[in-house]
């Protein structure tokens, strides 16, 4: 007998027992079993690579006390959005977080990109066509997130699912029953096709948003509450760090992204150091503050353009390199 699961009586003939109902016993015998059994057969023993906290902090600038509260908050939760302004960043913080979770453990990553057009059945499962033979069917096929699920399950350590730009589709429908494992990690749910679901312990899903982007307003507060939320802002000492390798002295670029943020006044909307992060920068700059700085401030200031001008490439290049 299987305590919870698959049970007859000894003295029970199994003849006896309809089919249906022995069907059914042994499925959710085998449901509980299951993790179990993907983890005995599962062929991947390779372990991920190992890194450290201090190598976390010395790659992303962060002090290894803010890392921890991060980690400390995605465990926490399951799930965690990290959010700033344009170009600050935010995804290769989720790589490197997401790195940290895994740590030298069996566990592995994989990441999705949200936008306007992602649905319920990218997502979570919905039907698609399929022909073979000439004849077409419409099998009800699992989305990004169940299969990523469905792998995990196969694994004995943290798996981690970044969604890059989060806030770029509309969650409420994209999630759907996953509002509420989100919140119970240990329920399980039916789908509309019959199938139940339920996210693995070792799962864990971190966000990235941008919040100079006008569709933030589609996170409503019942998704906002299952999520940590990591506020990101400039780092410059990251800048700094990364051109000590490249050679160049960018005080005098820093000095003028200072400025111009404070002239932009909203941290939502500030210009990050990522434009920045560039082996050939002392070469690139002029296109990069043209081709996209420079369109980005025109965009923010339409009202103002006056503003504008003190940081035309003209008015600034002078200063970049003191």
């Amino acid at each position: 007998m299987y305590e919870g699961g698959f049970a007859l009586r000894f003295n029970q003939n199994i003849v006896d027992i309809p089919v249906s109902k022995l069907i059914n016993k042994f499925n959710d015998w085998f449901q509980e079993i299951r993790p179990l059994f993907l983890m005995l057969t599962n062929t991947n023993t390779s372990r991920t690579e190992v890194y450290t906290l201090n190598q976390c902090a010395e790659e992303t600038g962060f002090s290894t006390t803010e890392i921890k509260h991060w980690i400390s908050a995605v465990n926490r939760k399951g799930q965690a959005i990290i959010c700033g302004s344009p170009g600050i960043g935010k995804t290769f913080i989720a790589e490197r977080l997401a790195q940290q979770l895994l740590n030298g453990g069996y566990g592995f990553l994989e990441l999705v990109q949200f936008h306007p057009a992602y649905t319920y059945e990218d997502f979570i499962q919905g039907i698609r066509p399929h022909s073979k033979n000439g004849k077409l069917t419409y099998p009800l096929v699992p989305g990004r997130f169940l299969e990523f699920c469905k792998k995990a399950e196969s694994f004995q350590d943290t798996c981690v699912l970044i969604i890059d730009e989060i806030n770029r589709a509309n969650l409420a429908q994209v999630f759907g029953e996953l509002m509420y494992l989100l919140e119970y990690r240990d329920k399980e749910i039916p789908l509309a096709g019959g199938n139940s679901f339920r996210i693995p312990r070792n799962v864990r899903i971190i966000g990235t948003m941008n919040t100079a982007d006008r569709s933030i307003a589609l996170i409503d507060h019942a998704l906002r509450r299952r999520f940590a939320f990591i506020e990101l802002r400039s780092n410059y000492d990251v800048l700094r760090r990364y051109h000590q390798k490249t050679g160049l002295v960018v005080e005098g670029l820093i000095k003028i992204l200072q400025q111009l943020n404070q002239v932009i006044a909203d941290k939502n909307y500030e210009i990050g150091i990522s434009f920045f992060l560039t082996d050939n920068l002392r070469e690139d700059i002029e296109d990069i503050w043209c081709m996209e700085i420079e369109p980005y401030l025109e965009e923010y200031f339409f009202n103002q353009p006056e503003k504008v001008e003190n940081f035309r490439w003209d008015q600034i290049k002078q200063s970049l390199w003191i």
